[in-house]
């Protein structure tokens, strides 16, 4: 049998085979079959060899005519396949939309961002401003001007992170005192919430935690006016009046005299129970003078309150790291 009726005869069972196609794999399989590595055209031009010289140009050219042929057919039979699903993927992928359908979930505030705006509220609502400071602080701002120099015992307590000798990750937002006070003329009356750091990680405690600290600096500021207006905040966040507050002596740097406060529920499941909310005090004379202000005639009030504390007593949160690990089922409790 000649070269043309070999090819012949391929091209008969080729036409036969592609009216029986009826999917991709399929003409894939006849594809493979015919023009594979192995398959019977390829076997015919690998062949070749036994023939006479004379007769090879007119071989190759019969089988490569033959290889273009099929491949033609063979693509043209692939795009009749890809229409085909195509088609009938857009059939079954329609969307009704005239059908009913779930409503998308909806996010909501996190917790320690709802009480800040609460926070914020409550003593704007007072007269405070709000003002806010870099993370990344000085030092200078951070310890010195606050009255805690080098080598004091209470930088020890504050745990701090270091980025080298003259620059912290704040560990109190109390900078923004000093800040505020050396560009503005008192009266000074303003809040300061933000992120602050420290080295320290349990169930109460965090690396990262938020601080709202407060200053109010004028010529006849008493340590009553820092009792109503902290006592007034409490009732104002927890929305209730059922609350005893007391101020304990304490040792801060920055203020003298210096008290913690502490709030009881008078009512509730935490009736009789003190618990520990805030720092506070006199604002210290040498710290007035960091404000670049005679500590003889100016005198305030300044307080720090951890926005985390207050948050796991309103919500009755006993783990702190549950507002940081971002599990939904904990966070879609507060929508």
């Amino acid at each position: 049998m000649g070269m043309k009726e070999k090819i012949a005869e391929i091209h008969a069972h080729f036409s036969d085979e592609m009216q029986s196609l009826d999917s991709t794999q399929s003409l894939e399989s006849l594809r493979v079959k015919v023009l594979g590595k192995k398959g019977e055209l390829t076997a015919l031009l690998r062949g070749m060899g036994q023939l006479s010289p004379e007769e090879r140009p007119q071989a190759g050219q019969m089988i490569n005519e033959a290889r273009e042929k099929f491949t033609g057919m063979l693509d043209e039979k692939l795009r009749e396949f890809k229409a085909r699903e195509q088609e009938e993927a857009l059939k079954k992928e329609t969307i009704d939309v005239t059908q009913p359908c779930d409503e998308p979930a909806h996010g909501s505030a996190h917790p320690l961002t709802l009480c800040l705006n609460e926070m914020v509220d409550c003593f704007t609502g007072m007269g405070f401003e709000v003002v806010e400071g870099p993370e990344v602080e000085l030092d200078h701002y951070n310890f010195e001007l606050m009255n805690i120099p080098k080598n004091h015992p209470a930088r020890d307590a504050q745990d701090t992170f270091y980025i080298d000798d003259n620059i912290v990750l704040r560990t109190h937002t109390s900078p923004m005192q000093v800040r505020y006070a050396r560009t503005h003329q008192p009266p000074i009356k303003v809040i300061s919430p933000g992120r602050t750091y420290r080295v320290d990680s349990d169930a109460t405690h965090s690396p990262m935690f938020h601080q709202v600290e407060g200053l109010w600096l004028d010529t006849d500021i008493s340590f009553t006016d820092l009792k109503g207006v902290y006592s007034d905040f409490l009732r104002c966040f927890f929305e209730t009046n059922d609350l005893v507050v007391r101020f304990r002596p304490s040792y801060f740097p920055f203020t003298e005299p210096s008290v913690e406060v502490d709030m009881m529920f008078t009512s509730g499941p935490r009736k009789g129970k003190w618990l520990e909310i805030s720092g506070a005090g006199e604002v210290h004379p040498n710290v007035v003078r960091n404000y670049g202000l005679d500590p003889e005639k100016y005198i305030g009030f300044a307080f720090g309150s951890g926005l985390e504390r207050l948050t796991m007593l309103r919500y009755g949160v006993d783990d702190l790291r549950l507002f940081f690990e971002g599990d939904l089922r904990f966070l879609r409790q507060f929508n």
